[in-house]
């Protein structure tokens, strides 16, 4: 299986999960994958009020400069690492 093949199959896996990751996971998912469809952050910061969208933003632009690849394999760990810990719906 490709790399890109494992990516897309893992963002399935992640859908199905025994439990919803924590907050702190789902922030490291989201800027993983932004990272890798998208690459470096290319929206304004989202305004004071708005938490959850300022949170996103922050953990997606931390990620600035990491490769599209190097966000695949480490969005690929993460959801196995999750997958290990919680498992699969069957």
């Amino acid at each position: 299986m490709s790399e890109l093949q494992e990516f897309n199959q893992a963002a399935e896996d992640v859908k199905n999960l025994n439990t919803t990751p924590g907050d702190n996971d789902l922030l490291e998912l989201y800027s993983l994958y932004k990272q890798a469809t998208v690459g470096d952050c290319n929206t304004d910061k989202p305004g004071f009020l708005d938490f959850k969208g300022k949170a996103k933003w922050e953990a997606w632009n931390n990620r600035k400069g990491m490769s599209n690849a190097d966000a695949q394999g480490a969005y690929i760990t993460k959801v196995k690492a999750l997958i290990a810990a919680v498992g699969l719906k069957s």
